[in-house]
């Protein structure tokens, strides 16, 4: 079983930056697509940012020429670099993975989420 562990989330003032990390362990077989999905109070899961072994990356509109993801497939880690944060980027991110598929609109693994909290 694939375990995918978070890191770097916090407290920010809006304009601010954080870096997100995710490690992921114990896969046998190289994963296709990891990324990061956000969940804020009331409103149902969305994806933030994905992107494939092979260095193909998507992102939401909302967040667009603000967060770059990036990875390193020989550690099997995933970064979500956040410029620019804004209030409404307040949300719990979760770190997931796709074993097989290059998308992450089904997705085979999840983290446990790390806080992110933007001030005004």
């Amino acid at each position: 079983q694939v375990q995918l562990v978070e890191s770097g989330g916090g407290l920010v003032q809006a304009g601010g930056s954080l870096r997100l990390s995710c490690a992921a362990s114990r896969s046998r077989f190289s994963i296709n697509a990891m990324g990061w999905y956000r969940q804020a109070p009331g409103k149902e899961r969305e994806l933030v940012a994905g992107i494939t072994s092979g260095g193909s990356t998507n992102y939401a509109d909302s967040v667009k020429g603000r967060f770059t993801i990036s990875r390193d497939n020989a550690k099997d880690m995933v970064y979500l670099q956040m410029n620019g944060l804004k209030p409404e980027d307040t949300a719990i991110y979760y770190c997931a993975a796709s074993q097989w598929r290059a998308s992450l609109l089904s997705v085979d693994y999840w983290g446990q989420g790390t806080q992110v909290t933007v001030s005004s």
